[in-house]
């Protein structure tokens, strides 16, 4: 039971923080691998079935799978069949920002 006043503020606080603090961490810890960082690039710009993410991003199937299967458990990307097919887009809006910002820093410097 939290009782409201000033002396709950600060723990109630430093709990909200440090959920928060897990949750960016998983991102973060999601987001450090190349593979799954480039993919999630990709998917940035729309939505794309296996076989397009492998001619796009240049990751083999067998570890393009295993990340896109990570990246699915840790809830980043949804998927929608299509026949035998399977798209995927990015699911989320906290990946999306990251993903937004490091463009901005790293690959709009690039870009003629």
């Amino acid at each position: 039971m939290s009782v409201n006043n000033a002396d709950s503020v600060p723990l109630d606080l430093a709990k909200q923080m440090q959920q928060a603090s897990l949750q960016a961490s998983q991102l973060l810890k999601s987001l450090s691998h190349p593979d799954r960082l480039l993919l999630l690039c990709q998917l940035t710009q729309g939505e794309y079935c296996v076989g397009e993410l492998e001619g796009l991003v240049g990751v083999g199937q067998p570890s393009l799978s295993q990340q896109l299967g990570i990246l699915r458990k840790d809830e980043l990307v949804a998927t929608r069949r299509d026949g035998k097919q399977i798209y995927y887009s990015i699911a989320s809006d906290d990946a999306l920002a990251v993903l937004e910002l490091l463009y901005q820093r790293f690959c709009a410097k690039t870009d003629a």
